[in-house]
């Protein structure tokens, strides 16, 4: 299917808030592009456009839709979801073919649907001929419609719960104030602050020309030193890391602040330094930039490349004075520049 959009008819905003509000939040997660509702509520558009600000995704949501005009202009599959149609199992793959490379608008009535509905609609769609709720008529059209596919879907927002066998977790993305914030609560001195800050601006430069995550990178270049709090050693990252794991940051900054120092830490390495046995090498695009950003900078100062790479070879540190060079390279490629010069 190219899109999907789910058009919810005859909403009342004084009486179904509650239950299209959980009409929207099903077509989202179980991955519908946009709901259209008929009757203006902008308290139902701010409650949508939030959940998707806080947990990902580009689900869209309008409201004071003319339906009728819509489906009657709309260029694909119209399905609407009836008590009275033809049940699901009996015509889910010829919908599934039928829409394969074209547009697909699913009606879901809040009252008594009017006749247009049935006429206009390429498939009246019974989940069971029996009376259902409309969220549960929609999850189980659309998981049938996916093949289950929906399940697996990677939001990526600024929160995220963590799947666990017992009570709750949630996990975030922090802004650059709740960084600095965060920073200062952990003791962070004017020191680290001010490197940070510096590793920061370079970062998010990196970030921009490249098109990475600009949030994940902001929180882990504010970030990445928070373990200097407790130890200075090489250490530092890892202390870092089970810092942000303990306050619920997202794993995926966890990360960048765990394999930010140099170009990262090799297995084997890891051992021979007495750091937990463990592959510390940047992985993702934005763990790669904040580790490079930080190794330009020097104290809260932007230093050359070649300094950085200086000082590791006058300790010996070859390999990995040719990784940082190599990582530098890498980003510089991506960004179509020499990054020292963003």
């Amino acid at each position: 299917m190219t899109s999907i959009t789910i058009l919810r008819i005859n909403h009342r905003p004084f009486r179904d808030k509650r239950i299209t509000t959980h009409v929207a939040l099903t077509a989202r997660a179980f991955g519908a592009n946009e709901i259209l509702v008929d009757n203006r509520d902008e308290d139902l558009e701010k409650t949508i456009e939030t959940v998707s600000a806080n947990f990902g995704g580009d689900f869209r949501i309008h409201t004071g839709i003319n339906w009728k005009t819509h489906l009657k202009k709309f260029d694909g599959i119209k399905v609407h979801l009836t008590m009275y149609g033809i049940p699901v199992e009996e015509c889910i793959n010829e919908i599934r073919n039928e829409a394969e490379d074209k547009n697909l608008v699913i009606i879901v009535g809040a009252s008594k649907v009017p006749p247009d509905a049935y006429a206009d609609s390429s498939y009246n769609v019974s989940v069971t001929n029996q009376p259902i709720s409309e969220v549960s008529a929609l999850a189980i059209f659309l998981d049938r419609l996916l093949k289950g596919r929906e399940l697996g879907l990677n939001f990526q927002g600024n929160m995220s719960i963590e799947p666990s066998r017992s009570g709750k977790t949630v996990r975030y993305v922090p802004s650059m104030e709740q960084c600095v914030k965060i920073l200062k609560e952990q003791g962070a001195d004017a020191r680290i602050i001010e490197h940070s800050m510096q590793v920061f601006e370079i970062a998010a430069k990196i970030a921009k020309r490249s098109h990475a995550n600009l949030s994940l990178v902001i929180a882990g270049a504010l970030l990445h030193d928070i373990g200097r709090t407790t130890t200075n050693g090489i250490d530092h990252a890892v202390a870092g890391s089970a810092i942000l794991d303990e306050l619920r940051i997202d794993r995926r900054i966890v990360r960048i602040v765990e394999r930010h120092t140099g170009a990262g830490i090799t297995l084997e390495e890891s051992v021979n330094l007495g750091l937990p046995e463990k592959d510390y090498t940047p992985v993702t695009l934005e763990e790669k930039i904040v580790a490079q950003a930080d190794n330009l900078v020097s104290g809260n100062s932007v230093v050359p490349l070649a300094i950085t790479v200086g000082r590791y070879r006058e300790k010996g540190l070859e390999k990995q004075a040719e990784r940082i060079e190599f990582l530098h390279k890498e980003l510089s490629d991506i960004c179509g520049v020499d990054i020292s010069d963003l």
